[in-house]
Parts: structure tokens; sequence; C-alpha cells
């Protein structure tokens, strides 16, 4: 290959990419959470892994008492409230209500990939946590009441799953970018505020939630990227160009 059509073929390829931009940051997003859940995965059996699970733990709890830990004594009460938003009864009504309106609006695709994507998540972190079976922090630790195994944390993975698929849906909704950069912020910082609180309450190693954020933001790539797909195959037979993010069927 010469030199030329080398940078024949990059100049195609970045005029690809600019157009694509939202498929290439999914596609991104979708190789990076497999590449760090699989480099978390073989940390947590290393001593480095162990000692900075250890280490974020004794920080956020010095001492080996649920009600002793770090900050004003509200802020335990807080994250135990928080910490709701990511768990399967609240995400599971939060979902119906969101399904029932896209199925009203005739945003079927939409409906479905939520459908999947939640009932996918919880079959990965119950799999995964299965294939692992790791040991949550010393039961003394606990804020929470947990009741199976600790890697993935399954809060942080359906967190991601939920909030940033319905951030990437409603992005279509507002054509300004600094009202989807807001909507993109809020659903990150629910994901984050979720998985932080498992680490805070002694129910999760901080690898457990790293791991759970990555595979659920890859998960959520991925099937944004199915829909894709499928709206961009229905617009070519269709003889339309298709507008982004998908959200439509």
């Amino acid at each position: 290959m010469t030199t030329s059509q080398i940078l024949a073929f990059a100049r195609r390829a970045l005029r690809v990419a600019r157009a694509e931009i939202a498929a290439v940051t999914a596609l991104f997003v979708v190789a990076f959470g497999v590449v760090a859940f699989a480099e978390l995965a073989d940390d947590m059996k290393e001593t480095d892994g162990q000692a900075l699970d250890h280490a974020v733990l004794a920080a956020m709890r010095p001492n080996v008492d649920p009600s002793d830990a770090l900050g004003p004594w509200w802020l335990e009460e807080a994250a135990a409230d928080l910490t709701s938003l990511g768990g399967i009864a609240v995400l599971g009504l939060f979902a119906t209500v969101v399904v029932v309106f896209l199925i009203m609006q005739r945003k079927r695709l939409s409906a479905l990939l939520l459908l999947v994507g939640l009932s996918g998540g919880v079959a990965l972190s119950e799999g995964l946590k299965a294939v692992f079976d790791r040991d949550r922090p010393a039961q003394a630790y606990q804020a929470v009441d947990t009741i199976n195994a600790s890697f993935p944390s399954g809060h942080a993975l359906l967190s991601a799953v939920f909030y940033l698929s319905i951030a990437v849906m409603l992005t279509r909704a507002f054509p300004e970018r600094h009202f989807k950069a807001f909507i993109l912020g809020v659903g990150i910082l629910l994901t984050l505020v979720v998985g932080a609180t498992r680490v805070y309450l002694g129910a999760h190693w901080a690898t457990d939630v790293l791991a759970g954020w990555s595979v659920g933001a890859a998960w959520a790539m991925a099937l944004w990227l199915v829909a894709y797909s499928l709206q961009r195959l229905q617009a070519s037979r269709a003889g339309q160009t298709p507008v982004l993010p998908v959200d439509e069927a």
C-alpha cells in the first residue's frame, strides 16, 4: 500500500468518523468498557487491586461500625436513600412508566431497547456474580442489607444501563447542544452517585462498582448501536437519512 493510498484511506476514515461521531463514540465506550472490566476482574484477584479496595473502604468507613462512616451524621442516611435509585424495584418502576410513555408515543424501538437493556443487565449482573462469586466487605462494615455476591455491583451496572439509555433517548428531544450536554450530564451523575453510595455504605468494594459501571455502559451503548443500525437500514430502504440519536421505529 503506497503512502498516497494510506493518506486517502485515512481521509475517508476521518470523514466517516466525523459523519458518524455518535456511533464511533458508542463503539469506543463498548470497547473501553469490555477492556476495563477484564482488567478489573484480573486486578481484584491481585494484591494491588485488593489493597486499593481495602484502602478505599477504610477511607469511607474508618471503624468497623456501620454507624461510624466518613462525613456528617446525615450523609449515611442520604446515601441509603440515593442508593435505592439503582435498585431493581425502583428501576423497574421507573422503567415501567417510561416504557408505557414510549409506547403511547409510538416509539416502540426505544421501549424495546429499554426492556432488553434492563432485563439483559439483570442477567449480566447475576451471571457475572455467579462466575466470580466474590465475597462482599465484612458484615460489620455494611450499613445496608446485601443478598448475593459482590463482583460486579448490580446497582452500578443497572443504573448505568438505565440512566445512560434514558439520557441518550432524551437528547433527541433537544436540538441545542447545551441541553444535550445537561441531560447526558444528569444521566452520568445519577450513575456515579449510585455507584459511590455502594462503596460508602460498605456494600461493595471499589472495584465492584468500577466493573459495574464498565459493563453497564458497554451494554447500554451496544444496544444503542443495534438500534441505530436497524434505523439506518430502515432509512436506507426508504431513501431517508436517519437522525441521531435513535429513539423511533
